[in-house]
């Protein structure tokens, strides 16, 4: 297996793991701050699959669209929070695990009422659809390079904004203590309605900038969401950072995986059967990765360090 294969699929893990992030990090202060497992969390994302869809055949413009398809799924998201979210905060854990499942629901059905039940496509946009050569003999597709850039600029926005603005001392001041933030005059219900609608765009740029790589299909949220939980729990619950770590992590191993074991198993057995089982224990090793840093740090990586 040579160098150049290896680097190509690290590049490929570390765009997954920055669309992993951009999940994690919304599910992270969602649940750090408002103490909300928000099983329909997934769900944002294929709904800002689906609006960067319509966004585009309407304005003819990926980047016009893109800011569109955001601003439309975090207004939903606000919305979902001001009308059913907002109810779920002093409710424990299993109440809000069954009203987020139906959540998922409603919003797979609705979805599929305004877009039909038949998967979508989008085209990758026209300034990106080469490639660009990254090293000598290994080009790699401009639209994932892209991707990569814009989660890396995501990741350090998102930081200056927990950690250097007034806003996020907000976030962390209502993370640690939400009854003395009130106290002081912090308005918690707006706070949490925003911090909800910022974890919506965020999953819906994920989703839009990945629908011209994949299918965009109703349900498409629900797997993600399972990987994103894992990433939140090895980077420890409320941190960005910790987010931001777990999804590399996850990302690689992920892509790591799916493209060494493949080869390694087939010296052992026979193709079709190393095939299917390199596929399963490519998943798997996610799970032993969790498990190992859970083993090591019972609380994550970095646990609510922002």
């Amino acid at each position: 297996m040579n160098t150049l294969f290896l680097l190509e699929q690290a590049l490929n893990g570390l765009q997954f793991g920055l669309m992993l992030f951009l999940l994690a990090a919304g599910l992270t202060l969602v649940f750090g701050i408002m103490d909300l497992i928000n099983l329909a969390h997934g769900s944002l994302y294929m709904l800002g699959a689906y609006m960067m869809v319509t966004c585009f055949a309407v304005t003819g413009s990926f980047w016009l669209a893109l800011p569109l398809a955001l601003l439309g799924t975090a207004a939903v998201a606000m919305l979902l929070e001001v009308l059913i979210v907002r109810r779920l905060y002093r409710r424990d854990h299993l109440a809000q695990v069954l009203a987020t499942f139906g959540l998922i629901l409603c919003l797979n059905e609705g979805v599929r009422m305004l877009w039909g039940p038949h998967q979508l496509s989008m085209e990758v946009p026209a300034a990106l659809a080469g490639s660009l050569p990254v090293l000598p003999g290994l080009s790699y597709p401009a639209y994932r390079l892209a991707i990569i850039v814009l989660g890396a600029a995501v990741a350090a926005g998102l930081f200056w904004l927990v950690n250097r603005t007034r806003v996020g001392m907000l976030i962390r001041a209502g993370a640690s203590n939400r009854e003395m933030a009130t106290a002081l005059g912090v308005d918690i219900r707006l706070l949490f309605t925003l911090v909800f609608g910022l974890g919506a765009a965020l999953c819906a740029l994920a989703g839009a900038v990945l629908g011209p790589l994949l299918s965009i299909s109703v349900g498409m949220g629900e797997s993600i969401i399972i990987l994103t939980f894992v990433v939140v729990v090895i980077g420890g619950i409320g941190s960005v950072r910790g987010a931001l770590v777990g999804a590399i992590l996850v990302g690689m191993v992920d892509t790591l995986g799916r493209a060494i074991l493949p080869g390694a198993l087939r010296a052992l057995l026979r193709p079709e059967l190393a095939d299917s089982m390199a596929a399963a224990a490519a998943s798997v090793s996610i799970y032993v990765l969790m498990a190992l840093v859970l083993v090591w740090r019972p609380a994550g990586l970095f646990p609510g360090r922002g």
